[in-house]
């Protein structure tokens, strides 16, 4: 009985933990003065571990009463899921090292849930959307679908951007060093990210589906 619920449970548990770790975060910041509600809901990182963690949770519940999965939720997990894989991979990629805003002073993000956030709950949702088996069988196509969030997020931010002169990210500043171009060339590159883990994501799925099907019925 404990292993049939163990995938509904981790699925809770990871929700738990991306929704806590933004509520860590805020809270630390306003008890340290240093909380900017509308800079800090405007990354990409935030925003995404917000959905995703709401997805995981409504998706748990619904796991541990072993209902099956639409296509609009199907899409929305996988979404979620590559949105999250991104967050981990453009975090460790190009801002791990970067510098805190000079506003801050010498505050210190808390360390767990900046880790959670952009490590530990990509590396489970992905790995929980990989082995769940409850779910819609979409088709391979609905992987286009996973750019719509991130655009709608860089659409907001740009426009945001030219009317506030903040960018939560440098490598969509028009006004830096690599210019306008180089600002659409981040994000195209991506959006191309996006679409080529959606597919590969989904298509990885599908093969473990039919693995499974050939392994129960030989």
């Amino acid at each position: 009985m404990l292993l049939k619920f163990l995938p509904a449970s981790i699925r809770v548990i990871t929700g738990f933990g991306l929704i806590g770790s933004v509520i860590w975060q805020v809270t630390d910041r306003t008890l340290n003065n240093n909380f900017r509600p509308f800079e800090y809901f405007a990354y990409f990182s935030i925003v995404g571990a917000v959905f995703a963690g709401a997805m995981l949770l409504v998706t748990g519940v619904r796991a541990f009463k072993q209902l099956d999965e639409g296509k609009r939720l199907e899409i929305t997990r996988l979404s979620l899921t590559v949105a999250m894989i991104v967050i981990g991979v453009v975090y460790h990629a190009l801002l791990s090292d970067v510098a805190n805003d000079v506003r801050d002073g010498d505050y210190e993000w808390p360390v767990f849930p900046n880790e959670f956030i952009h490590t530990y709950g990509p590396i489970l949702i992905v790995l929980d959307y990989l082995i769940s088996q409850k779910a819609f069988n979409i088709r391979l196509r609905a992987a286009l679908w996973v750019a719509v969030f991130p655009l709608i997020w860089l659409i907001f931010s740009v426009i945001r951007g030219f009317i506030t002169n903040w960018w939560p990210y440098w490598f969509i500043n028009p006004n830096g060093e690599a210019g306008v171009i180089g600002m659409l060339s981040y994000i195209g590159a991506i959006t191309t990210f996006f679409l080529i883990l959606g597919f590969v994501v989904l298509g990885l799925k599908k093969l473990l589906r039919k693995a499974l099907v050939r392994q129960n019925n030989p």
